[in-house]
C-alpha cells in the first residue's frame, strides 16, 4: 500500500521529469534564432534543478549541464524559467561556439551570446525573476498616468451606467494620451515581453480576435510563439506581447478580463439551449467586435477622435523586429457562422466595461506550468 508521503514523493518526481523535459524542448526552440551554421555548433546539454539558495540557473562547462533552480521553476512563471533558462543558454553559446574561455563569466563575447540569442545578461544570479520585477514595479509604480488609470477603471465598477461607461471612456482615453506623451518625449523606453493565457496545441478563434483588440487600443505587439505544456510534454504556442510596463499592464489585465466576461457571458447565453463550440466562437467573437466598436467610438469621451488612432512607436517596431526576426502570417480558415449569434454576441460587447484594478493582472501570469 502507497503512503501518503511516497505518493508525494512520486508526484514531485514526475512533476520534475515533464520540467526536465521542457527545459530540453525550449532549448531547441531558443536557437530558431541562430544561423544554421551557430545552431551546428550548440549540442545539447544536460539539464538538471537544484537547490540554490542565491542562484536561479548554472551552466557548468566540466559537466556540459544547465541547472536551474527548484525554486525558480516551482515559485515563478514559465516566462521567468525561459528568461533564466536563456541567459544560461548564452554562458553555454559563449563557452562552446564563441570560444570565451578565458574572460569573466559576463565578459564580451557572453554579451555578443545574448545579443544573438535575444538573451537577458542579468537573467540569473540575484537578479529578480521577470514575474517578480514587473509584480514590484506594479506594485510601487509612482506613474501618476498609471495611477489615473486605475482610478478611472475602479469607477467603472458604478452600478449607474451612464458613470461606469463615462469612466471607461476616460481611462480609454487617458491611455491614448498617455502614449502621444512617450513618442513625444522620444526618450529611450524599456519594453519587456511577457505571454498571456496559456499555451496549448490549438487556439480558438476568439483568443486570435483578442490578441488583435490589444494590438488595436493598448499599444502593445502581440505574436503567437511555441511554449511547453506540460501536461501534453510537448510544445504548443502562447501568445506573447511586448511593450512597455505599463502597456503591458493593462493589456494584461484587459486581457484577462475579458476572457472571464466571455466566459461568463456565454454560460448565462448557453443556459438551456446546448450550443456547440462553434456557436461559442460566434458568440465570443460577437463580443469582441461589439466592443472593439464601443472603444472606436470613443463612447462618450471628450475627444472620441482619439480612439480610432493607431499610434506607431518606432522604437517598440525595433524592439518587436530584433527579438523576432523572422516571422510568417499564417491564415486561418474560416468556419460557417451563425449570423444570430454573432448579433447577440456584439449587442452584449457593446455593454461591456472595463472595470477593477489593475493588481490582479500581474497576479494572473503567475506559473503556467501549475495548472498540469
Amino acid at each position: 500500500m502507497t503512503t501518503a508521503s511516497e505518493e508525494k514523493t512520486r508526484n514531485q518526481a514526475e512533476l520534475e521529469r515533464r520540467i526536465l523535459h521542457g527545459l530540453s524542448c525550449e532549448w531547441t526552440n531558443a536557437l530558431w534564432v541562430l544561423s544554421f551554421a551557430q545552431r551546428q555548433k550548440m549540442l545539447p546539454p544536460l539539464f538538471a534543478l537544484g537547490d540554490f539558495q542565491d542562484l536561479w540557473g548554472v551552466w557548468s562547462r566540466i559537466k556540459r549541464e544547465i541547472i536551474l533552480s527548484r525554486r525558480l521553476v516551482l515559485n515563478h512563471s514559465w516566462d521567468s524559467v525561459r528568461e533564466v533558462l536563456l541567459h544560461e543558454t548564452a554562458h553555454q553559446f559563449a563557452d562552446e561556439v564563441l570560444g570565451a574561455y578565458g574572460e569573466t563569466p559576463h565578459g564580451p563575447q557572453f554579451q555578443e551570446a545574448c545579443r544573438l540569442l535575444r538573451a537577458s545578461p542579468r537573467g540569473s544570479g540575484t537578479y529578480p525573476p521577470l514575474d517578480q520585477r514587473i509584480e514590484a514595479d506594479a506594485a510601487h509604480s509612482e506613474d501618476k498616468t498609471l495611477l489615473r488609470i486605475r482610478k478611472l477603471m475602479a469607477l467603472a465598477e458604478s452600478p449607474n451606467l451612464h458613470e461606469a461607461e463615462a469612466a471607461m471612456a476616460k481611462a480609454q482615453h487617458l491611455i491614448t494620451k498617455y502614449n502621444f506623451q512617450l513618442l513625444e518625449t522620444r526618450e529611450n523606453r524599456l519594453f519587456v515581453t511577457v505571454s498571456l493565457g496559456r499555451p496549448a496545441l490549438r487556439h480558438p478563434a476568439e483568443e486570435y480576435g483578442l490578441a488583435h483588440l490589444l494590438q488595436e487600443f493598448y499599444f502593445v505587439q502581440g505574436i503567437w510563439v511555441s511554449s511547453y505544456l506540460l501536461e501534453k510534454e510537448r510544445m504548443g504556442r502562447v501568445l506573447e506581447v511586448s511593450g512597455t510596463l505599463s502597456n503591458i499592464q493593462v493589456a494584461s489585465y484587459v486581457y484577462d478580463f475579458v476572457s472571464r466576461f466571455i466566459r461568463s457571458q456565454w454560460q448565462e447565453y448557453n443556459s438551456g439551449k446546448n450550443l456547440n463550440r462553434l456557436r461559442q466562437t460566434d458568440f465570443a467573437l460577437g463580443i469582441i467586435e461589439g466592443f472593439r466598436s464601443k472603444l472606436r467610438s470613443g463612447n462618450g469621451a471628450k475627444d472620441s477622435s482619439s480612439a480610432l488612432i493607431r499610434l506607431k512607436d518606432p522604437q517598440l517596431d525595433q524592439f518587436f523586429s530584433y527579438k523576432y526576426p523572422r516571422t510568417v502570417k499564417i491564415k486561418g480558415g474560416r468556419t460557417r457562422q451563425d449570423p444570430r449569434v454573432l448579433h447577440d454576441g456584439k449587442e452584449v460587447g457593446r455593454r461591456l466595461v472595463i472595470s477593477k484594478g489593475l493588481e490582479s493582472a500581474v497576479k494572473s501570469r503567475k506559473l503556467q506550468i501549475a495548472g498540469g
